[in-house]
Formats: structure tokens, C-alpha cells, sequence
């Protein structure tokens, strides 16, 4: 196994992929007019966002570029078990796309490994590229120093609550917690005065993946103090910190306390589409630790229409943990679009990506997904500003947002994160043991010259 190799990924490699399921979806050899494209399809066949609007992609370069084709490959998976496919079909030139889109946290990992290709010299002679913001370049640009990527947008974290609950247990329709214990014993007041509500949803363990991690674990951690899991002035890994033992005793308390869903449905790896789809829309569910997008499930034309959502639900930052300046936490990431290492035909794959990335249609794509633009000329159109309720929550967010490290070993870091908080949420281990085995992994993986010690 490559150490470049995320250890999660290796593990699904095996149930999620076969050789004829990698040969049927075809690479980027044969016709030299053809550039495949491939794109994760949502496991809710409900929702098709992204193949509705890759199919006016579709239409548009075919239209434009006369006698060439565009081929749709969507990958309808789990996000783990998409990253693992991609990443298994970029290894030949054989099942290579042309085109992939590319999670900004594996960006670094499939950099290393070879599956991408560096954009430095399609990007200095294109003058969209003056648009986008400087961190939402960052986010595409390896260790390195080239760019390998185009960012199509980016998202924050916040606390979702439906007000209706809140009514029914005596809390307040414009709630603002200060500390994490003021979300608590929120939770707290919602188990005693609206039973059969769950009253916090926090995403844990392995089955969610990297919304564990990054919607759940790191917007607790980076509550906790700057720099709590790696640092980037000494280029080290934290281990030992308390920041990291705090944020496992929020988790463990959530469920421990019965304060968030029954473990069995928190571990599920489609959790997050019920929480959006089901969950929240049948009040089901009183809080919602969540991203900016959940919002686009809710409209007349998402997988879950829900008029009356813009009333119900309230938004509010999610709290740092004793109310320290700023006093507010956020996450962001976001995904690009990459051309792989393999493709034969890396112009004709980089004239695709100007099409996904005129104006127009990164416009199109930023409001129909619910993003948080990454470029002023998307941010200041007029359609962006009014596309859906709470954009200006949301978006003033990034003000405090952090972005997890954008390093090859992070995707090992992040699962073994979700190790420690799965062994919290079931009971297998205390606090105390679960930081322990973290530290340890954590060392194993980055290395004794990558940890450093708090």
C-alpha cells in the first residue's frame, strides 16, 4: 500500500470496486473528439442538480465545438466510495476521465500519486482566473506551488433549528448560543419538553466519512484555540491536545445523553441525506449541525420541497467553546475541476472547463447547488444575492472560516478522527482512550518528524 494512499479509501476499494464496473466506465483513450467527464451522482435518486446541469454542459460544448463530444460519467456512490473509484480509475489510461472532479481535501493526496495534472499554463492566459479569490485558489495549489484545479464554489457550517420545536420547548425563535454548553442545554431542554423530537444532530464515525469529520469533529476543534490539529509555521501534527479531548467529550456527551439520533442511524453512511430529506422536514429534528446547502433540498424543484421552510428554519453560528473571540466557527471546502494526469487529450478536456467556468455558467451552477461564490463576478450578480434565503448568513461565515490542511496525509488524519469519535458515540471507548488511539495512529501516519505535542 502507498502511504499517499488514504487507508479508508484502501478499505472500500475492495467492496466498492470491481474491474468490470471500472471497464464499463471507459477512459480517455479511443475517440480523440470524446472528453469524458466524471462527477459524483447523489445516492438520493431524487436529487440530480449536477446531472441536470451538466447536461446543458453538455449541450453547450457540443454546440460550440463542432464535431467533439462530451460524456457524462457519473459515479452514484457514497462520497467515500466515489473518492475511492476516481482514484482507482485515474491509476490507467484505460479508465481515466478527462475531466474529474476533484474534493480540495483529497486534492493534495491524488496530486501525490500522480492522478492529476498540473493547470499553471491553461490558467496564466485566462482572465476568468483574475475573478476568483485568493483562498479559493489556495485550495487547488499543492505543496508544489502549480494549481490543480479550478474551484467551482465553496460552502460554510453553521447551526440549523426549527423554530416550531423551539416554540413547543420555551426557547427562543432567534436563539444565538455563545458556548458550546448553551447548544447543549438547548439539546437538553428539547429532550424533557418535546419528546420524540432528536434534539441535536452531530455527524460521527466512519459512515458519514469526511462530514464527520469536517461538519462534526473540526467545528468543534477549531473552537478549542488556534492551530488545534496541525501547525502550519512548524509544519507539525498536533498530538496530546486538549482541545482534541474536549471535542470528544462534546461528542460523547451528545450521545451518551441521548441527545442526538440512535447511534445505529448516526454510523449510517447515508445519514445526511436523511437529515436533509427526512429529518428536518418532518421535524423530526430539533438542530442541526449542517452546511450552508441544505436549504437547495427544500425548494420546489429538490429532492424534498418544503414551502414553508424559509419559516421554520433559523440559522445560527456555531459557538466557540467558551465563547472566546471571535466567539463564532466555521468550515469551508469546497471541489474543483481537474483534468486528469492520464487524459490523452488535456487541451480538449481544458476547453470543457471554460465552459463550466464562463460567467454565466458558474452562475448558474453556484445558485442551483447553493454555494458560497468563490469569484466576485459570480458574488455580485444580482441572481446570486437573491438565490436563497440566508446567502448572507451564511457568506458573512467566511469572515471566520477555517480549511482543513491541505496535505497529503490528511485523509488518513480525518479517518482516523472518525475512528475516535464512532468509539465515543458506540461506548467502546471513554475520552481518554479514544484520544490515546488517535495519538498514536496520528503518529504512525504522519511520521515522528510531522507530530508535534501539546
Amino acid at each position: 500500500m502507498r502511504p499517499t494512499t488514504p487507508v479508508l479509501l484502501v478499505a472500500t476499494l475492495a467492496t466498492a470496486l470491481t474491474t468490470a464496473s471500472l471497464t464499463a466506465c471507459g477512459g480517455s483513450g479511443g475517440d480523440p473528439d470524446t472528453v469524458k467527464i466524471a462527477y459524483p451522482r447523489s445516492t438520493d435518486n431524487k436529487v440530480r442538480i449536477m446531472d441536470d446541469y451538466l447536461a446543458g454542459i453538455k449541450k453547450q460544448f457540443e454546440r460550440d465545438h463542432q464535431g467533439k463530444k462530451l460524456e457524462l460519467v457519473p459515479i452514484q456512490a457514497s462520497q467515500d466510495d466515489y473518492y475511492a473509484k476516481i482514484q482507482q480509475m485515474m491509476r490507467s489510461p484505460k479508465t481515466a476521465p478527462d475531466v474529474v472532479r476533484e474534493d480540495t481535501f483529497l486534492i493534495n493526496s491524488d496530486i501525490k500519486s500522480g492522478y492529476l495534472r498540473p493547470l499553471d499554463d491553461k490558467l496564466a492566459h485566462w482572465k476568468p482566473w483574475d475573478h476568483f479569490e485568493q483562498t479559493a485558489k489556495a485550495s487547488a495549489k499543492a505543496e508544489d506551488g502549480r494549481t490543480y484545479g479550478v474551484p467551482d464554489g465553496t460552502d460554510t457550517r453553521g447551526l440549523w433549528f426549527n423554530k416550531s420545536v423551539f416554540a413547543r420547548a420555551g426557547l427562543p425563535e432567534d436563539w444565538a448560543p455563545h458556548t458550546w454548553n448553551d447548544v447543549l442545554e438547548a439539546a437538553r431542554t428539547i429532550k424533557r419538553k418535546a419528546p420524540g423530537v432528536i434534539p441535536l444532530n452531530v455527524y460521527t464515525g466512519k459512515g458519514p466519512g469526511e462530514a464527520a469529520t469536517m461538519q462534526g469533529f473540526e467545528m468543534l476543534l477549531y473552537g478549542t484555540g488556534a492551530d488545534p490539529l496541525y501547525r502550519p509555521a512548524e509544519k507539525k501534527w498536533v498530538v496530546g491536545g486538549q482541545g482534541f479531548k474536549d471535542a470528544l467529550d462534546f461528542v460523547r456527551t451528545v450521545y451518551s445523553e441521548k441527545l442526538g439520533p440512535d447511534p445505529s442511524d448516526a454510523l449510517d453512511p447515508n445519514v445526511s441525506t436523511v437529515v436533509a430529506t427526512e429529518w428536518l422536514p418532518t421535524g423530526k429534528l430539533a438542530i442541526a449541525l449542517d452546511g450552508s446547502w441544505l436549504g437547495k433540498n427544500w425548494l420546489a424543484n429538490g429532492s424534498s420541497p418544503w414551502p414553508e421552510w424559509s419559516h421554520v428554519m433559523g440559522r445560527a453560528a456555531f459557538p466557540t467553546k467558551d465563547g472566546k473571540a471571535p466567539g463564532r466557527v466555521s468550515l469551508s471546502g469546497g471541489w474543483t475541476w481537474s483534468i486528469s494526469a492520464k487524459s490523452a487529450k488535456p487541451d480538449l478536456a481544458w476547453q470543457v472547463i471554460e465552459t463550466l467556468q464562463n460567467t454565466a455558467n458558474a452562475t448558474e451552477w453556484t445558485v442551483r447547488d447553493a454555494q458560497i461564490a468563490v469569484r466576485d463576478d459570480v458574488a455580485s450578480a444580482r441572481r446570486y444575492r437573491e438565490s436563497m434565503p440566508g446567502i448572507e448568513f451564511f457568506t458573512s461565515l467566511v469572515e471566520h472560516t477555517h480549511y482543513r490542511p491541505a496535505l497529503p496525509v490528511y485523509p488518513q488524519v480525518s479517518h482516523a478522527i472518525q475512528e475516535a469519535m464512532e468509539s465515543v458515540t458506540t461506548g467502546d471507548a471513554d475520552v481518554a482512550q479514544a484520544a490515546r488511539r488517535y495519538d498514536e495512529r496520528l503518529t504512525s501516519v504522519a511520521g515522528a518528524s510531522g507530530v508535534t505535542t501539546r
